[in-house]
């Protein structure tokens, strides 16, 4: 028996791979096929099952590819419902692979069809779970995302989740190995460990939601703080349902390289929005206008679904050479698949071309600590509350990134601000997101808050409530 852990860091997801005996078995598999397929192959073993924990929402599954390519069966729990072939497992089934079983463990909450499985190893013991967002390392999933498709309210999904965690995965022995879906980092939760994988034992003594007194003490534990999912989500999960477009065909289309030419003219004929993600040190010096700067080394993916609210969006894309493909990759696991090119031999080519460029005004946090006036000044702070609760600039207001939909309009064009995160890659977003719609009046302060803190600008804990705007 072999078990790998295929973490994605950008996703924060553990998809797994498990081989016994020429059979394999693969749970919540990412949306690009071909890296599973060219291991099955090396391995030389056949792909029996395919297992699903829950219709995510914070990506798209490769379930629907991986089947069509392999022949593998498609495995949920019970109450799933799919619009392509899948096996809606009982509670209790059992599934061999080569000298291993999986077994069904209905635990719904976070959805109502989210299955744990549990593996037995050759002699029959119970050797780990796979969790999906059930259990995570240090908190549980959050049971507020299925509230509209179960016809519920958050406290009651949470009551069910509290059920299924005391009666199918709390029986469990200490010793069994947890594999969760997502690590730190993941909107699908709220206090994850950075480790992601550990013992069920270690679980129950440190795990907040597993040491509530009570059923209702682990309601209220659970559904507090809970921040408002990403948009994305929904259309993520509907995705994973109906099925959707292969993924070579997002790719194909996304390789398409386009002349600045070409790239003008379908940005000008089209509703497309120009997506650069190249680094925020070198976008802000130069851009083609009205581009939005998400930066390909971060968490990318899930910016993406948070600033862009529609995945039917249609996007032409400015990236560094070379990375054309893994953008257009990246963009397909979180249900992106509207691309219509990028754009050939990059934003250099555009220059070369003759074509207009736009610029960020950026100052060093030396030079913001000389000139700005904390007191007298709009500052705006984009870092999350958790941020900026611990500390800031003086008398800076928090707005942070993933609401600029709804702050954005409490800015006075006409009065100067400044904008900072923690260290360029959020506040660099904010600022090609204010451009585009026409807000100018602004500085951007390179190294974000993790450059000022060096400085000698006051700093403090206290929150400031005033709204960005006097006007």
């Amino acid at each position: 028996m072999q078990i790998e852990q295929i973490y994605t860091g950008c996703l924060a997801q553990g998809a797994y791979y498990i081989t016994s005996n020429g059979e394999a078995a693969i749970i919540d598999p990412l949306r690009e096929t071909q890296p599973y397929i060219n291991r099955l192959q090396k391995d030389d073993v056949k792909l029996k099952y395919i297992f699903e924990t829950h219709f995510h929402a914070d990506f798209v599954s490769g379930h629907v590819d991986l089947s069509r390519k392999t022949g593998a069966p498609i495995i949920y729990g019970p109450n799933a419902s799919c619009e392509f072939e899948c096996i809606s497992a009982k509670d209790g089934d059992v599934f061999t692979v080569g000298n291993v079983t999986i077994k069904v463990l209905h635990t719904p909450g976070h959805t109502m069809e989210s299955t744990t499985y549990l593996l037995r190893d050759e002699t029959g013991k119970d050797y780990c779970i796979f969790s999906g967002d059930t259990l995570f390392l240090g908190d549980v999933g959050r049971p507020d995302l299925a509230q509209k498709a179960a016809n519920m309210t958050q406290e009651e999904l949470a009551g069910l989740l509290y059920e299924s965690l005391i009666n199918k995965i709390m029986p469990l022995a200490d010793d069994v190995i947890v594999y969760p879906a997502h690590g730190a980092g993941s909107a699908c939760g709220k206090n994850m460990m950075k480790e992601t994988v550990d013992t069920l034992g270690n679980q129950k003594r440190m795990n907040y939601a597993l040491n509530q007194p009570n059923k209702e003490a682990f309601v209220k534990a659970v559904t507090a703080g809970l921040l408002p999912p990403p948009a994305y989500f929904g259309l993520n999960v509907a995705l994973n349902k109906k099925g959707y477009e292969s993924f070579e065909a997002v790719l194909n289309n996304g390789m398409l390289a386009l002349t600045p030419d070409e790239f003008e003219a379908v940005a000008e004929n089209t509703e497309a929005l120009i997506l650069d993600t190249r680094d925020n040190h070198i976008f802000y010096k130069g851009f083609i206008p009205q581009s939005v700067n998400i930066g390909l080394n971060g968490d990318f993916a899930p910016w993406v679904g948070g600033l862009i609210v529609d995945v039917k969006q249609a996007l032409l894309l400015v990236t560094e050479q070379g990375k054309e493909e893994e953008t257009v990759t990246r963009l397909s696991r979180v249900g992106f698949d509207n691309i219509l090119g990028h754009l050939k031999g990059g934003f250099n080519a555009w220059l070369d071309a003759g074509k207009t460029a736009d610029v960020v005004d950026r100052i060093t946090a030396d030079q913001f600590a000389n000139e700005a006036e904390p007191c007298k000044d709009n500052i705006i702070d984009v870092r999350k509350e958790t941020e900026y609760a611990a500390e800031h600039v003086e008398d800076a207001y928090n707005r942070p990134l993933g609401f600029i939909n709804d702050w954005v309009k409490d800015i006075n064009p006409e009065e100067h601000f400044y904008l900072h995160c923690a260290g360029g890659y959020r506040s660099m977003m904010a600022a090609s997101i204010l451009q585009a719609r026409g807000y100018r009046n602004f500085t951007e302060v390179e190294g974000g808050f993790d450059a000022i803190s060096k400085t000698g600008i006051p700093k403090t804990n206290f929150v400031c409530q005033t709204k960005v705007s006097k006007a």
